[in-house]
């Protein structure tokens, strides 16, 4: 069997359509509400509604250049220097080479180079600019943050589709447990609210049709498509022993990751959930847990028909001890390559506060899905020991993380 490995999570940030920083984000989750809003643009593309972050400055984003780059590193930037500040670790006296970063994104800065696209249409080659792909490629946002901070260590880019934030997290807690870093940054960002991504999603079936701002309804009869969303997550990986040597306080721990592929359709997820349950099963043996260990889950919860379903068999299925169960996407919506990092925190909130917040918009359950301890209504008291955060991809990628105190 694989030696456990639990990686302590010292700091974390977020930026989200709920706010600035962990707390906004996790308030506005307790207590939630529709944040969707109409937007002509995006309309006219295919979304009735959809979610973007707040607007900020440099009062929250500090440094020459960074008002000039894509949303997607921008939002990266937010989120990792609130997790690095929250850590207690110094950037200025760390060993950047043992320091890493893994980011996961799964479009990256589509928004700079649409609007490059734009810009060669109407004026030919002399409008492009020359900090396009500075600005736009993938990879961009994990090497503007390891410049930011001194970091030379093992620095990747993961790209898995809306897994992509959660595969981040696992691929940084194993670079941990491999011995080449002390310390490791991982993050998942997207900003792909834009309109030819939006239409894409749109013409593929994917986007709710509702004219509704609660039309992000998790495990709903009436649900029929998610709400694209945007913003980012953060975390700050260390060894246990690390931590407890310099007194830093504990947000919790990664104590186990699971990645599987389905190999069976390009978008559809496998209809049996067979590999999605083959990398739950991975994460909890990666933890040295059997699947009753579990008493919350933070599920992928798309609002989509076929997502939400065989989401809610497999959880059936693995954990007849009926753990509660919440969905953050009913109020954040679908952040793509974001959601399972955003998601990630919002379990590590609920570990540390004792509280689950409710899978909002959804009134009547599916009757069709199997009974599941769905958290509604209002946030349940509950201190959770064992969480585990579901993310799956287009492509066919699982991935589970299983977090613990």
């Amino acid at each position: 069997m694989t030696r456990t490995f639990p990686a302590a999570v010292t700091g974390a940030g977020l930026i989200t359509p709920a706010g600035i920083g962990v707390a906004d984000t996790w308030r506005t989750v307790l207590e939630p509400r529709a944040l969707a809003v109409e937007d002509a643009v995006m309309r006219d593309a295919g979304a009735h509604y959809c979610l973007r972050v707040p607007e900020f400055g440099p009062d929250v984003l500090w440094g020459k250049g960074t008002a000039h780059l894509d949303p997607f590193i921008r939002y990266a930037l937010v989120a990792v220097d609130e997790a690095v500040r929250e850590s207690g670790l110094d950037p200025q006296t760390w060993d950047g080479g043992r320091v890493g970063v893994v980011v996961g994104t799964g479009i990256g800065g589509v928004e700079t180079l649409t609007r490059a696209q734009d810009r060669f249409t109407e004026r030919g080659p002399e409008g492009v600019s020359p900090y396009l792909h500075p600005r736009s490629l993938a990879s961009m946002a994990v090497g503007t943050i390891a410049s930011r901070y001194g970091i030379t260590g093992p620095c990747h880019t993961v790209v898995s589709a809306c897994a992509s934030g959660a595969v981040a997290i696992g691929v940084a807690r194993d670079l941990l447990r491999s011995g080449a870093c002390d310390t490791v940054i991982a993050c998942g960002t997207e900003a792909a609210v834009v309109p030819v991504v939006v239409s894409g999603f749109a013409r593929m079936g994917a986007l709710s049709k509702r004219d509704d701002p609660a039309a992000s309804r998790p495990f709903d009869a009436d649900r029929d498509g998610f709400v694209v969303s945007e913003g980012a997550a953060a975390l700050v990986l260390e060894h246990p022993e690390a931590a407890a040597r310099r007194q830093a306080a504990e947000l919790g721990r990664v104590l186990g990751y699971g990645c599987t592929t389905d190999a069976h359709h390009p978008v559809q997820p496998r209809p049996d959930g067979a590999q999605a349950e083959a990398a739950v099963l991975r994460a909890l043996a990666d933890a040295g847990l059997r699947p009753d260990a579990v008493d919350h889950v933070n599920a992928h919860g798309t609002s989509t028909p076929l997502n939400d379903r065989i989401e809610g068999e497999l959880l059936a299925r693995l954990f007849p001890q009926g753990p509660s169960v919440t969905a953050n996407k009913g109020v954040l919506g679908h952040s793509l390559g974001a959601a399972g990092a955003i998601e990630a925190v919002l379990s590590l909130c609920s570990l540390r506060s004792g509280t689950v917040p409710p899978v909002a918009n959804t009134e009547q359950v599916d009757p069709q899905l199997p009974e599941l301890d769905l958290v509604l209504g209002g946030p349940r008291r509950q201190p959770p020991s064992v969480v585990l955060s579901n993310s799956f991809g287009f492509g066919g990628v699982n991935c589970a993380l299983v977090l613990g105190n």
